[in-house]
C-alpha cells in the first residue's frame, strides 16, 4: 500500500491511527531529506585516490559510484553529516556551509 501524503499537514490520529505501518520497502528515494543540511560536501578530483571509503561509510547512500569510481554526491539525500570527509584518507572531500562557495 502506498500512502498518499499530499494532504499530510491535515492528518490526524483519527485518519491514521497511532502505530500506523509503512508496508512498502525502498520508499526512501521518494523523500528528499537533504533539505535540512547545514554543511555540504565538496569533492576534489585531483586529491581523490578512488578508494571509495567515503561510499562505504556514507549512512545515506549519497555518494554515487559509476564504473567503480566516485561520480557525484546525491544532494537530494545527503544530510551533511561529514562522515565522508572525516574518513577520506586523501582529504579529497571537504565540508562547506550550505549555500557557500565550494
Amino acid at each position: 500500500m502506498k500512502w498518499n501524503i499530499k494532504d499530510a499537514e491535515h492528518w490526524s490520529w483519527k485518519k491514521y491511527p497511532e502505530g500506523a505501518l509503512i508496508l512498502e520497502g525502498g520508499n526512501a528515494t521518494y523523500y528528499k531529506t537533504g533539505g535540512w543540511r547545514t554543511d555540504k560536501p565538496a569533492w576534489d578530483e585531483k586529491k581523490c585516490t578512488q578508494c571509495l571509503i567515503c561510499w562505504i561509510s556514507c549512512p545515506d547512500s549519497s555518494i554515487i559510484v559509476k564504473d567503480e569510481k566516485w561520480d557525484s554526491f546525491d544532494y537530494d539525500h545527503c544530510k551533511g553529516c561529514g562522515i565522508c570527509a572525516k574518513v577520506c584518507p586523501a582529504d579529497a572531500i571537504s565540508m562547506h556551509p550550505e549555500g557557500g562557495e565550494e
